[in-house]
């Protein structure tokens, strides 16, 4: 307020100044008129001899220079009667003056007009001292208005660049919730219901171990401790869950042989997100391929910039990679192309090795897949002697988890040394993380087994340095081995920091890919938004089985219409059971991608 009347005054400064201007010049202007003129009568007289007569002679005693003027007061009183000034020097000149004429005053009022100047001097002189005084008066607290409007100025700027810095952490802070639910939201679209049961199982036991904790905070209970609990009773010991018990709760029973089978997800799913390489150890017709598959599309739907090469014998697909120019089929009449690629992946590895350690944390996962390596790296071996393969494969063995990269090699036997790694000793072997898989499938109508690679493990110290611990996985591994046995599905011993028997899952159903950008964001609003019963259910991609039966229809040259028998005498479907195989006609056939005439007959709609 008093900011506004200081405003008000310093804009009337103009009014103000032109009134004491021109008071003052009207002072001036009196002061100037009291100066100038008479205020009184005067009379103007000379010394004439009063003998003479003759005007003539009078005149010369009155001529301009002898005339004299005073005040008509002064000229008649007794005090101040005029003397002859020339009476010294002649003596006939008279004494008494004698008057001419009476001059009237030219300025009677010179009194009123210093009167005036005074008046208007003193105004202006007081209304510009009244107003420096008001000024003076006004300074402090306007000062300190002036100080206290700067400190709200500032604190309102503190506070505004606050908001700003609030809001930006929330957009922030909603934009990574936001990211966080369409990561979150694409995981579970892949995910099968025997993962998804798994992981509402997970989170459910992790929602009531915080409760647990927070009641014991809130209680003073023991950790651990039940209501009615003593620490006795919970050292007591004989009501824990064991391993294979807790095991047995977590997987989905909806379809599950054995309760390991979520061991075995969960084994699977941990090595596409291990940083450290990979030896993939089975015979065929064990399920290598599409265990292999399941990794890729795992680490794919992990990292989708992951960056993977893939050099094998076959030209397979891998899950979308040879689409995308990353897979090279070995051809030993021209090897070049696979060296190519195996020294362009270690001139990356070693472009990363190059980088400070705050730049490592962002990388990509830098794959290579060495399918069927034992064929490929015995025909470089011998077509390039003098180049050392095994040096970079070691190299990206022992450092590489340190730059985000790997290598996941897929042999048939367990001959590690095939790697090309010379010094492949059981403290070089800790570094590499194995899975190994058996089973019993049946190939151009005769049973096979391939458990050779599992048993072999079990008898050696190198690999499982303890006796005990080599009994109980064995022990696992034989009750394992019976139901693979009987229902055809692959069993695996995987060392992933420590070792697991679990049965395999039905791997063919397992993360599925989304077929465009546009089916996921149908999924996505039928789950989050279209709550109603009837609406639109998006037709699921075909199992792989499915898929390699297409494949076998699509690239048979005699088009003539096939029976089952002829499909599990295929090479590229003699890993599927008759039960997969005919689980995949259905599919194809609910599809009308493939034609049934009803009596186990299929074709293709365009033969």
């Amino acid at each position: 307020m008093k900011r506004k009347q200081f405003e008000d005054y310093l804009r009337s400064g103009t009014a103000n100044n032109i009134t004491v201007g021109v008071l003052a010049a009207i002072g001036l202007i009196c002061g100037a008129k009291s100066f100038t003129g008479t205020q009184i009568s005067l009379i103007e007289y000379c010394f004439i001899p009063e003998t003479l007569k003759n005007p003539v002679n009078r005149q010369r005693y009155c001529t301009p220079n002898k005339r004299y003027i005073m005040p008509e007061a002064e000229f008649y009183a007794e005090a101040y009667t005029p003397a002859n000034p020339e009476f010294q020097r002649d003596s006939f000149l008279p004494t008494k003056a004698t008057r001419l004429r009476i001059i009237p005053p030219s300025n009677p009022d010179k009194a009123l007009w210093g009167l005036a100047s005074v008046f208007f001097l003193g105004g202006a002189y007081g209304l510009s001292k009244a107003r420096e005084w008001r000024l003076v008066q006004l300074m402090p607290s306007v000062r300190e208005e002036i100080r206290s409007n700067w400190l709200i100025s500032k604190l309102w700027s503190g506070l505004r660049l606050h908001k700003e810095a609030y809001s930006a952490q929330l957009d922030y802070e909603f934009h990574q919730w936001t990211e966080n639910r369409r990561v979150r939201e694409a995981q579970l679209s892949k995910m099968t219901p025997q993962e998804l049961a798994i992981f509402q199982e997970q989170v459910r036991l992790r929602a009531e171990a915080e409760a647990r904790v927070q009641l014991q905070q809130a209680t003073g209970q023991p950790a651990g401790a039940l209501p009615g609990q003593s620490m006795q009773d919970i050292a007591r010991g004989d009501d824990k869950v064991t391993g294979e018990e807790q095991q047995t709760l977590q997987q989905n029973t909806n379809g599950s042989l054995h309760p390991s089978e979520s061991l075995a997800l969960n084994t699977l799913q941990a090595l596409a997100r291990a940083d450290s390489s990979t030896a993939l150890v089975a015979a065929p017709g064990s399920g290598k391929s599409v265990t292999l598959n399941y990794l890729i599309q795992k680490i794919l739907a992990d990292s989708p910039n992951a960056d993977i090469w893939v050099i094998s014998a076959k030209n397979d697909s891998f899950c979308g990679l040879r689409e995308k120019e990353r897979v090279i089929v070995f051809d030993g009449e021209n090897p070049d192309l696979a060296k190519e690629v195996i020294d362009n992946f270690y001139t990356d590895y070693k472009k990363r090795k190059q980088l400070p350690e705050s730049k490592r944390e962002s990388l990509p996962p830098l794959i290579l897949i060495l399918d069927d390596w034992l064929v490929i790296s015995d025909s470089l071996s011998k077509l390039y002697s003098n180049w050392n393969y095994g040096s970079k494969l070691l190299d990206i063995l022992l450092i590489g988890r340190e730059f985000n990269t790997k290598f996941i090699a897929s042999l048939q036997s367990f001959n590690l040394a095939a790697l090309g790694i010379e010094k492949m000793d059981a403290q070089t072997r800790m570094c590499l993380n194995l899975l190994l898989l058996g089973n019993r499938y049946i190939k151009n109508g005769r049973e096979q087994e391939s458990y050779g690679v599992l048993e072999l493990i079990l008898n050696r110290g190198d690999i499982i340095p303890g006796k005990q611990e080599r009994e109980q996985i064995k022990s696992k591994y034989l009750s394992v081995k019976a139901v693979s046995y009987q229902n055809l599905r692959p069993v695996m011993i995987a060392s992933v920091g420590g070792f697991v028997v679990a049965l395999m899952p039905q791997l063919s159903n397992q993360a599925k890919s989304i077929a465009s950008e546009q089916e996921y964001l149908d999924r996505v609003f039928d789950l989050e938004f279209n709550l109603s019963p009837t609406h639109q259910i998006h037709p699921k991609p075909l199992s792989e089985v499915a898929k390699k039966i297409y494949e076998y229809f699509q690239n048979v040259k005699n088009q003539t219409p096939k029976t089952l028998r002829d499909l599990k005498k295929a090479d590229r479907l003699s890993g599927y059971s008759e039960q997969e195989l005919i689980d995949g006609l259905a599919e194809l056939v609910k599809t009308d991608q493939v034609n049934s005439d009803g009596n186990d007959s299929y074709s293709l709609p365009d033969w």
